[in-house]
């Protein structure tokens, strides 16, 4: 068994699709405007889990987001061999971190707001 897919709930599932695109350097997967469906995978032809950048259009969905969100609580971990340079690159492309980067017994990470409702823990692999 094996990871295929998991998914973010965001505000609008075509930005989303631009900004973790564009921005943060994604890959598309499958993209189907017409349905608002929007998957995106890990850059190179080494990912193979797709993430569903998922309508929180539903109040369950949408409640569960804004309670993360206002918690300060990210919805999802994205691994990075260096948050550093990752937080020194996206901060030059005007993401929004919550803080520099910061080191605990689990490693070295940095939260930052993906523009979409969510965010995003970086963390160093």
């Amino acid at each position: 068994m094996r990871l295929k897919m998991c998914s973010i709930h965001v505000q609008d599932p075509a930005a989303a699709h631009s900004f973790y695109t564009e921005t943060l350097g994604f890959d598309t997967l499958m993209a189907m405007p017409e349905h608002n469906l929007f998957i995106v995978k890990d850059p190179g032809a080494g990912g193979t889990v797709g993430l569903l950048l998922e309508p929180s259009d539903n109040p369950i969905a949408s409640t569960y987001s804004k309670g993360l969100y206002d918690a300060g609580i990210p919805a999802i971990v994205f691994g990075t061999p260096d948050v550093k340079a990752e937080y020194e690159r996206l901060s030059a492309a005007g993401v929004q971190f919550r803080g520099e980067p910061a080191e605990d017994p689990s490693g070295i990470s940095a939260v930052f707001d993906d523009g979409c409702g969510n965010y995003i823990q970086l963390h160093q692999d």
